[in-house]
């Protein structure tokens, strides 16, 4: 009887640590734009990709990684305060409701296999309760969650996304705002800090040839401190995380 008692606390604990393992998804942005792009693909784990609408490699990149079942999301581009130009399907304040859900229902229309989006730039519009609302009500229609890149700290975004019941999460990490390996690692260490702290985070990267060949490390160095890294798509709806950088480049 005691020998079954033991076993049954041992399933438990590991079952236990297992249930509540820290967890972090990492989210390759700016996708489509680069053949090298591809290569994010061949990098063994759990990542997951945003591919910008109307690029050359977004459609191949969105097929070969469906076929991989990664996670893939259509990266928007939206307004920034800067007034950077934005490329091809972008929302901007100046568009009426039809314009705006026109524009993104086309972008989703031709990528059938994006199963969220996430705001390119966007610190203008994603501060604007209105256009935030007519995004998240054709969300909403097709079953698809947002994630605020978290391009300001003024962001409605998630606001409305809540308000309209759309799944939706932040990132809190840019993981190679500065494309070095020791930016790289320190950036990696705040994911892990907050992940051990709040039980998850979300980091977003870029398909940079730097990042591209740390990514592997960063993969191993979550093992090591027994974070799991897993597709963002889990970790939507998770208890919502403190933004730990608020201040983001677009």
């Amino acid at each position: 009887m005691r020998s079954i008692t033991c076993l049954f606390l041992l399933a438990a604990t590991l079952f236990s640590s297992n249930c509540f393992a820290a967890r972090v998804a990492i989210l390759i942005d700016d996708i489509g734009n680069h053949a090298n792009d591809l290569t994010a693909l061949d990098i063994s784990g759990e990542l997951s990709y945003a591919i910008l609408p109307y690029t050359p490699y977004a459609k191949p990149f969105s097929t070969r990684a469906s076929q991989l079942s990664r996670d893939v999301i259509l990266h928007v581009p939206m307004e920034a305060i800067s007034g950077k130009a934005l490329g091809p399907g972008a929302l901007t304040s100046d568009m009426d409701k039809e314009a705006l859900q026109t524009q993104l229902v086309e972008a989703l229309n031709d990528y059938p296999d994006v199963i969220g989006i996430n705001n390119h730039m966007g610190s203008f519009l994603t501060q604007k309760v209105v256009p935030m609302a007519w995004t998240m009500e054709i969300l909403r229609e097709r079953s698809l969650f947002f994630i605020d890149s978290k391009t300001t700290k003024d962001s409605q975004a998630q606001n409305m996304a809540k308000l309209f019941g759309v799944a939706n999460a932040s990132r809190q990490v840019f993981l190679d705002n500065i494309p070095n390996e020791k930016q790289m690692m320190f950036r990696l260490k705040q994911l892990i800090h907050i992940a051990k702290k709040s039980g998850s985070g979300i980091a977003i990267a870029h398909p940079y040839p730097e990042t591209i060949k740390f990514l592997p490390n960063a993969i191993t160095a979550l093992k090591e401190q027994g974070i799991e890294l897993v597709p963002v798509s889990e970790l939507i709806g998770d208890k919502p995380m403190q933004l730990a950088n608020q201040t983001a480049a677009e």
